[in-house]
């Protein structure tokens, strides 16, 4: 009887299933190594491995595979010469092309595999004693965030972010590359927070060591509401835009006089029978098949039928500045504040010039508002400044704004 061999020598006389059966298991084992290298390498250098790399791998391993073994045993049991059999050469280039084809699958699933696992147990649990030394004196470096949920802020002006966010990220490690200083250090660290925890605007502060002094959050509003001026509503009615007509358009709103229900005849200044009249004057707003959403005065509000049906005109002009305004504010990550200039403040008789911000406009303590003011104005006690910048630059301007600034300064 003869022993059954488990080994991986191609046959004597290959068949179409044994060459298959060798195709297919080379080719996981391929699969298999390239996984097991872009696990490695994504959990050393925190990043995605080449592609090049684990094909490499994956590929490297087959060959040596029929080298060491496949070869080895066919030379030594039967003779050198039948290694340069036309079938033995086929079945190991079939298996070679295999492996090249099936590593960059097994780089994916390898890679998702431990970005998944990254993101379940997040940066802190996975940076063992190996990661440590591997931050040291590798190609990243931890940014830790504060410990507890009550040391991270919210930021004035901005919809305070839910509990449990601030719970998921406190006393996270987050590790970034090692080259980064300064602002660049900071600016990656906040995208890093607005993209892995969904956070909208987000107040940070690093010292010279690249630790975290302070942390703020904000959610970033949702709505018309907050873009809608005093004295103004919005308010959906059943309508028919035109064709062209999109959001900033300004449009006026008509809608049909019908004949009194009694019969009574009408008055004779009263718009006559099939005729239209106009309603109000808005602002297009949206509109989705026969509904529109306009804004409208709020005193013509109260006019409107919610039973009516209407027609909306559009008019040929362009949209306001303070329309295109809104819309760029809520897309960036400044923000508008009004801080208020206090009499012995740092800012009381200094010029505009001095102000890492945007100023809009500013408020006199008299009530003249002066928009777009000149860098070389100076400022004085009273002063309302309208500002644009990011969180941190306006908390330190209302800083200087305070009287103890001034004071301290003095000192």
């Amino acid at each position: 009887m003869t022993p059954l061999q488990v080994g991986g020598a191609i046959p004597d006389d290959p068949t179409l299933v044994s060459a298959g059966i060798q195709v297919l298991g080379l080719s996981a084992l391929a699969a298999g190594l390239a996984a097991l290298a872009a696990i490695v390498y994504r959990w050393y250098a925190r990043e995605e491995i080449p592609a090049w790399l684990a094909t490499l791998v994956g590929a490297a391993g087959v060959a040596l595979y029929l080298n060491a073994v496949g070869l080895f045993q066919r030379a030594v049991g039967t003779g050198a010469t039948e290694i340069f059999d036309p079938s033995t050469v086929l079945v190991n280039a079939v298996t070679l092309g295999a492996a090249v084809v099936v590593s960059p699958a097994g780089r994916a699933v390898g890679d998702r595999l431990t970005t998944s696992a990254f993101a379940i147990a997040g940066s802190r649990q996975l940076d063992t004693d190996v990661s440590r030394i591997v931050s040291s004196v590798g190609r990243v470096r931890p940014v830790e965030l504060p410990e507890e949920p009550g040391d991270i802020d919210d930021i004035e002006g901005y919809d305070p972010v839910r509990p449990a966010t601030k719970e998921e990220l406190a006393g996270k490690t987050l590790l970034v590359p090692r080259h980064l200083r300064g602002e660049d250090l900071r600016e990656r660290v906040v995208a890093r927070i607005k993209e892995d925890y969904a956070v909208g605007y987000v107040d940070l502060e690093l010292d010279s060591d690249g630790a975290v002094t302070r942390l703020g959050l904000g959610r970033r509003i949702a709505g018309i509401g907050t873009t809608l001026a005093p004295g103004f509503a919005a308010v959906a009615v059943q309508a028919d835009p035109g064709a062209g007509a999109s959001a900033g358009d300004a449009v006026q709103l008509w809608r049909r006089v019908e004949p009194d229900e009694t019969g009574a005849d009408t008055d004779a200044e009263a718009p006559g029978v099939g005729s239209a009249e106009r309603v109000a004057s808005g602002e297009l707003r949206a509109a989705g098949d026969d509904v529109a959403t306009v804004i409208l005065d709020e005193a013509d509000v109260a006019g409107l039928d919610p039973e009516g049906t209407y027609r909306l005109l559009t008019l040929p002009t362009d949209p306001g500045a303070e329309r295109e305004f809104t819309s760029l504010l809520r897309a960036a990550d400044e923000t508008m504040d009004v801080v208020t200039v206090q009499a012995g403040s740092a800012l009381d008789g200094a010029a505009l010039r001095t102000l890492e911000a945007t100023v809009a406009a500013v408020r006199s303590s008299g009530g003249a508002i002066e928009p777009i003011p000149p860098r070389s104005r100076e400022l004085a006690a009273g002063d309302d400044l309208y500002l644009v910048a990011r969180p941190e630059r306006l908390r330190e301007i209302a800083g200087l704004a305070s009287a103890s600034s001034g004071d301290g300064a003095g000192q």
